[in-house]
C-alpha cells in the first residue's frame, strides 16, 4: 500500500467547507478538498503536539514527543531562534521515512517549507528523493534584482512601515526580500502551491514502477505572507484598499477594518489557490490509477488568527482554536470511513504511528503516537486528553475543557467547551480544581519536570491579559 501525506502550513479547518464551520469573516471556497472529504474520514479534534513549524514537523516526522523541549534550546548558525524545539531532528530518533525506506518503500519529499531545508536541519533524512522548491519568505534564493521602495509600498501599507516582525526584522526588509525572491513570477503556475503540486505530480509519474511508496508533500501555503494572484483575492474582497499580506503578530485594534478585511481576503484566496492545485494533484492520482492502492492523508500543522479575539498571528499563550485546531482527513483505498466524522483526540505524533501501521511496519523505537484508524472506525477513544506545548506554555484539552497556562502553573485560562461561546470567558477562578487537575496532567505528560531554560522562559513571560490570578501549581 502506498501512503501519501500532504501538509498545508497554517490551514484552518474553519476555512475548509467540509468542516461545516465558517471563519469569522465568511466562508472559503474549497471544492476539491470538500470532494476529497466525501471520500475520507474527517477528524474534528486533531491538535499539534508542539508548535510552531519546525517542532511540529519533528513530532510529525518521528512520532516522538517533543514537549517539554529537553535538549531543544537551539542556537544554530545561519538561523534565527524560532521557538524552543526550533532545530533538527535528533540523531537518536528514527524518522518515518527512514523506517519505511528500510522496509522496502520508495520515499519522496516535495516541498517549499524552507525552514526544513536550511543547512542546519535534517528533515530530509530517509527520503530517496527530496525536492526543495525555492523562494519562500527569507530563503536566500536571490540577491537581486533589488526591489524599490515603491514596489514595497504596493504590498505594505504606510502605517506598517515602522513595524518589526516576531524575530525583530523590519517588515519593510522582510517584504522586500519576499518580492526579490518572487521576481518574474507573473502567472498562477509560478506561485508556490502550484509549483509544489506540479512537482509532486511529476514525482508520481516518475515513480510508477515502485512496488510501494511513501510521498510527503509540504505546501508552505497558505502561510503568510499572503501573496496570491489578484483574481483569487477578488473572490473575497473586490475593494481597492491598500494591500495587506503580512501578519502583524499583535493586536488588530489599531489596524483599519479595510486592512484586516484585505488580510482575511488574501488568506482566503491563498486557501482557494491551494485547494485548486491539490485538486490537480489528486486528479493525477486518479489518472495514474493510484487511488486504488494508496492511503491519502491531508493535514495542517497549525492555524493562524486573523482578527480572532482581536489578534493576528500565532501564539501559545493565550492559546485559541484559530491556531491550535488542525484540519485532518484520511482517505482509505477500500472506502472505509468515507463521509464519516470522528471526534477522537489526536496529535501529530499519531499521524506518524498510523502511517507506519498502514504500511505494516513496526517502529524501530517505541513511539509517543498511537495508531488511530481502527479506533476511529469503531468509534472508541485512544486517549482522554492531549497536551500541546509551545515555548513556556502548555495547553491541555479534554472532552469538556481547554486549559492554558505557563508551565510553572501561573496565569491560567480555563474554557468550558460545552458553553455556547467557550472562549468568551475564563472560568479558571470558578473551577480551581479543574485547573489543578489539568495542570497536573500537563506536568505528567512532561514526565514530571521541565528543562531549566524553559522554566526561565516561563518566569520571564508576562501573564496574558485576562488570565486568572489563580496559582495552579500541582508540585
Amino acid at each position: 500500500m502506498n501512503v501519501i501525506l500532504i501538509v498545508f502550513d497554517t490551514l484552518r479547518p474553519d476555512c475548509v467547507g467540509a468542516y461545516g464551520k465558517t471563519a469569522p469573516w465568511g466562508a472559503v471556497h474549497t471544492p476539491h478538498l470538500d470532494a476529497f472529504a466525501r471520500e475520507s474520514m474527517l477528524f474534528t479534534r486533531a491538535y499539534p503536539e508542539v508548535l510552531p513549524t519546525l517542532p511540529a514537523r519533528r513530532a510529525l516526522y518521528t512520532g516522538q514527543r517533543v514537549y517539554p523541549f529537553w535538549n531543544a534550546d537551539y542556537r544554530l548558525k545561519g538561523d534565527f531562534v524560532g521557538a524552543p524545539g526550533w532545530g533538527p531532528i535528533p540523531e537518536s530518533q528514527d524518522t518515518v521515512a527512514e523506517m519505511l525506506r528500510d522496509a522496502g518503500y520508495r520515499t519522496g519529499l516535495v516541498g517549499d517549507c524552507y525552514h526544513m531545508f536550511k543547512p542546519s536541519k535534517n528533515y530530509t533524512r530517509g527520503f530517496d528523493q527530496w525536492t526543495f522548491l525555492r523562494g519562500k519568505e527569507q530563503d536566500p534564493y536571490r540577491s537581486g534584482p533589488q526591489v524599490s521602495d515603491d514596489d514595497v509600498r504596493k504590498w505594505l501599507a504606510p502605517e506598517l512601515f515602522d513595524m518589526t516582525n516576531m524575530i525583530g526584522q523590519s517588515v519593510v526588509e522582510f517584504t522586500r526580500n519576499c518580492l526579490r525572491n518572487m521576481h518574474g513570477r507573473t502567472k498562477e503556475e509560478d506561485y508556490f502551491a502550484p509549483q509544489v503540486f506540479t512537482e509532486a505530480s511529476r514525482w508520481l509519474e516518475q515513480n510508477r514502477d515502485a512496488d510501494n511508496f511513501y510521498l510527503a508533500v509540504e505546501s508552505f501555503d497558505p502561510h503568510e505572507p499572503w501573496f496570491v494572484p489578484d483574481f483569487y483575492r477578488r473572490m473575497y474582497d473586490t475593494g481597492d484598499s491598500a494591500e495587506q499580506v503580512i501578519s502583524i503578530y499583535g493586536s488588530t485594534a489599531d489596524l483599519s477594518p479595510e486592512l484586516l478585511r484585505r488580510a482575511q481576503a488574501n488568506y482566503s484566496g491563498l486557501v482557494t489557490l491551494c485547494d485548486r492545485w491539490f485538486g490537480h494533484f489528486y486528479e493525477k492520482l486518479r489518472v495514474l490509477g493510484m487511488l486504488e492502492n494508496s492511503v491519502v492523508i491531508v493535514l495542517s500543522d497549525h492555524g493562524h488568527a486573523i482578527g480572532d479575539g482581536g489578534y493576528m498571528g500565532k501564539r501559545g499563550y493565550p492559546s485559541h482554536p484559530s491556531v491550535f485546531d488542525l484540519a485532518l482527513m484520511v482517505r482509505s483505498p477500500d472506502g472505509a470511513g468515507a463521509g464519516q466524522r470522528s471526534d477522537l483526540l489526536l496529535q501529530h505524533t499519531d499521524i506518524a504511528a498510523q502511517i507506519l501501521d498502514f504500511a505494516g511496519v513496526t517502529p524501530a523505537q517505541p513511539l509517543h503516537g498511537l495508531p488511530f484508524w481502527k479506533a476511529a472506525l469503531e468509534n472508541r477513544a485512544i486517549r482522554d486528553h492531549v497536551t500541546v506545548g509551545w515555548g513556556g506554555a502548555m495547553t491541555v484539552i479534554d472532552g469538556q475543557y481547554w486549559m492554558n497556562c505557563k508551565i510553572d502553573g501561573t496565569g491560567p485560562f480555563l474554557h468550558d467547551l460545552a458553553a455556547p461561546d467557550p472562549f468568551a470567558a475564563n472560568v479558571a477562578d470558578a473551577l480551581p480544581d479543574v485547573v489543578r487537575r489539568m495542570y497536573a496532567q500537563g506536568v505528567a505528560d512532561a514526565n514530571g519536570e521541565f528543562p531549566p531554560f524553559l522554566l526561565e522562559l516561563a518566569a520571564s513571560q508576562d501573564d496574558a491579559p485576562g488570565c486568572s490570578a489563580l496559582a495552579a501549581r500541582a508540585r
